[in-house]
């Protein structure tokens, strides 16, 4: 049975104690040069989610330590009460504004007496919980506050309760307050691994890093983040945001678990990334062949003397933009686009400045935020280089324009089709989700949900 537990312990039992400071650890102080641009508020309805998850891993953790506990309840001194069975009927989490988090748990106590009749007993526990920094800068949660009360009850005499007059005498507050801190042990060793860098393109990672401590007020915790990404394992310098960011406030109090905001200069940031990264340099095939645009610009017909496929190379000439408005999100590219043929050789004969502007959908799965290009809302080409002469806008719209309609959203999905992971607890997926956008930023109301993990199958956490 105790190995049964400790597997249960190691799997996603570990996670709900553990949410909470995972996305407390979210919040460590850093430059004052730096600032945020997304955050969220973990609302008293999520804390409290993670109190109702939280209470089986708190059972685990308790009864295998506690049921080797011997206290002293009303008995001779010389004696001493053997603890049998543990079971926790209440766990909460409290928020204590400016001041950090209250932990209460509520656990029944089966008692076997040396030279008596069983009794029961109620182990009352109040724990003061505030966030730390380790020397290695990891976030960790560490009791500030302890305190263990007991009443005892026998088991003939139901209606009658009395209580321990002196009871940190009677019962080993140290130990018991050893034990509320070893349920901090596992989810502070996952607080570690918290700012793991997460994969959007195989070039790409997408990292966040706290910038300060977490506000905690009657409407939650309030935490501020920001977004780094790394290209080749090299870190991306991304541009200044124009506006500093910060949490908006909520009109009304969200029934949701909690509340993510994404700036404009996120949705900036990610794709000025996927620009280093070399994800929009793009290979199409277009439906020309140099005999039928040949037809349309005759010197098109010097450079070939066989009929080759068109290729159109596209690269960014300049960097993407996100724009945000109410109910509304678009792209702009700003792409220059070789015109040419050649295989594997390819010649380029001519050069298309394309200002592109694609609306965006934007969903969530899981953990990921998953952005796709709805259509082209406008797209302008100009000549910016010809080998063969003048082009009129017009008749290169009419090569061109139709091909880059379809095939730009095309790329664009393939580029973005694993999504890019949220801040995220990694035992827990995000279910009820409103994505709203607003202007300059989006803002996503999601609840928790505990995942059922395959570990809990046989892997470990």
């Amino acid at each position: 049975m105790i190995s049964n537990s400790r597997m249960f312990f190691r799997g996603s039992a570990v996670a709900p104690l553990c949410a909470l400071g995972t996305l407390l650890s979210l919040l460590v102080p850093v430059e004052a040069t730096r600032s945020p641009d997304c955050g969220g508020i973990l609302t008293p309805s999520g804390l409290s989610y993670l109190a109702e998850v939280s209470r089986p891993y708190a059972e685990v953790v308790l009864r295998q330590d506690l049921m080797d506990l011997d206290l002293t309840l009303g008995s001779p001194k010389a004696s001493r009460d053997q603890i049998s069975s543990v079971q926790v009927v209440d766990l909460s989490l409290s928020l204590v504004p400016e001041a950090g988090l209250r932990l209460g748990i509520e656990v029944d106590l089966g008692i076997t007496p040396p030279d008596a009749a069983p009794r029961l007993a109620r182990l009352s526990i109040l724990a003061d919980l505030h966030i730390d920094l380790s020397p290695d800068g990891d976030l960790q949660l560490i009791t500030s506050y302890c305190r263990p009360t007991v009443e005892v009850q026998s088991a003939e005499e139901v209606g009658s309760k009395s209580s321990s007059s002196d009871p940190d005498k009677e019962i080993n507050a140290d130990k018991i307050c050893l034990e509320v801190s070893k349920l901090l042990l596992l989810p502070n060793e996952q607080l570690m691994s918290l700012t793991a860098q997460f994969p959007i393109t195989p070039r790409c990672q997408v990292q966040y890093l706290p910038l300060a401590a977490p506000v905690i007020s009657e409407e939650g915790i309030t935490m501020s983040l920001q977004t780094t990404f790394q290209v080749a394992g090299m870190a991306v310098p991304l541009p200044v945001s124009p506006v500093p960011f910060s949490m908006p406030e909520l009109v009304s109090s969200s029934p949701s678990h909690l509340t993510l905001a994404l700036s404009e200069h996120f949705y900036t940031s990610l794709f000025f990334a996927l620009e280093r990264a070399g994800a929009f340099n793009m290979t199409i095939l277009s439906p020309l062949t140099t005999a039928t645009m040949a037809q349309k610009i005759t010197q098109v017909g010097s450079l070939y003397h066989e009929d080759l496929p068109v290729m159109l190379r596209a690269e960014l000439r300049s960097s993407p933009r996100v724009e945000l408005e109410e109910g509304r999100a678009a792209l702009k590219l700003f792409l220059t686009i070789h015109v040419g043929a050649g295989s594997p050789e390819f010649q380029s004969f001519l050069s298309v400045s394309a200002d592109v502007t694609a609306g965006l959908l934007l969903s969530v799965t899981d953990t990921r935020m998953m952005i796709s290009a709805a259509a082209i809302e406008d797209a302008e080409l100009s000549l910016a280089a010809s080998d063969v002469g003048p082009v009129p806008a017009a008749l290169l719209e009419e090569l061109f324009l139709g091909t880059v309609r379809e095939e730009v959203p095309v790329w664009m999905n393939a580029v973005l089709s694993e999504g890019v992971h949220l801040p995220h607890v990694s035992t827990f997926t995000y279910t009820d989700v409103s994505v709203m956008i607003h202007k300059d930023y989006v803002l996503l109301l999601c609840n928790l949900k505990l995942q059922a993990r395959h570990g809990e199958q046989g892997a470990t956490a």
